[in-house]
């Protein structure tokens, strides 16, 4: 009964999330307009909003206006619902792992917008470091918790500029050589940012929940799951080489999060 009621629960919660991953991109309000269809703005029934069965007795199609309803409505909400059942067959469901719960529909949230839009929005990544944070089983583990996320929002910091110094002085050295007698004091070398802001604040809750050890591995987990993508993308275009980060960072966290005692016994053999 526990199992189905943390389904349920973080299906609610993933129907709610479709609000967010909607509006907050295009800056509008996530409570005081009410649901409706997108494509002919009537307002949507109570019985429009029950999460994946609305969806499946719809067909996926506008109750009103008949136009397609995207799957991703129902797959974020399926996706959310496992996310609190996986949680609670782990650990029961208590505060802690609903707050876990919320930090990681955050990072999901985060990833969809980051796959769409190209954006990591500063209130979603606050919330998921917030709920990360706060997701402790007791006061100590609160400012273990904060003082891991201070840690690797640091680390990332520093990371971000020795690289974005780096990528930026060879722009700026190879720029060099194709200066000439009148255009010498003439600097045109682009700034490169190595990584965004919000990478780094999504390192940040990657530390409030895996701690530094795991959080490590979480990192390079991460780099192995892009690695193909950004392989199959080699030939493209520099604006389709642009690979959302985010998505693989929250995919790996929960991965690592959930198989947290075999890696740390694995780590504690072998190093």
């Amino acid at each position: 009964m526990e199992m189905l009621i943390a389904f349920i629960l973080g299906a609610v919660i993933g129907s709610f999330l479709n609000v967010v991953i909607l509006r907050i991109p295009k800056d509008q309000s996530i409570v005081f307009v009410s649901s409706h269809c997108t494509s002919c703005d009537s307002p949507l029934k109570p019985w429009h909003n029950i999460p994946i069965f609305s969806w499946i007795f719809l067909r996926g199609k506008c109750s009103f206006c008949k136009t397609s309803i995207s799957a991703q409505y129902p797959i974020i909400e399926i996706i959310s619902g496992l996310i609190f059942l996986t949680l609670a067959s782990k650990y029961s469901l208590t505060l802690p792992t609903l707050l876990i719960g919320l930090s990681f529909l955050m990072l999901l949230a985060l990833s969809v917008i980051d796959f769409r839009y190209k954006m990591v929005p500063d209130s979603l990544n606050l919330l998921a470091m917030f709920f990360a944070i706060f997701g402790a089983w007791n006061t100590a583990g609160v400012f273990t918790n904060f003082q891991n996320a201070l840690l690797f929002a640091g680390g990332f910091t520093l990371l971000r500029f020795a690289l974005s110094y780096y990528l930026t002085s060879s722009i700026y050295r190879a720029g060099l050589k194709t200066k000439t007698s009148w255009n010498r004091f003439y600097d045109r070398t682009p700034f490169i940012e190595a990584m965004g802001e919000g990478d780094i604040m999504v390192a940040a809750t990657m530390g409030a929940l895996l701690g530094v050890k795991l959080t490590l591995v979480a990192i390079f987990l991460s780099a192995l799951l892009a690695l193909p993508v950004m392989l199959l993308l080699l030939n493209k275009s520099a604006e389709q080489q642009r690979v959302p980060f985010v998505p693989f960072l929250a995919l790996a966290t929960f991965m690592v999060y959930l198989y947290d005692s075999p890696i740390l016994a694995y780590i504690e053999a072998n190093y």
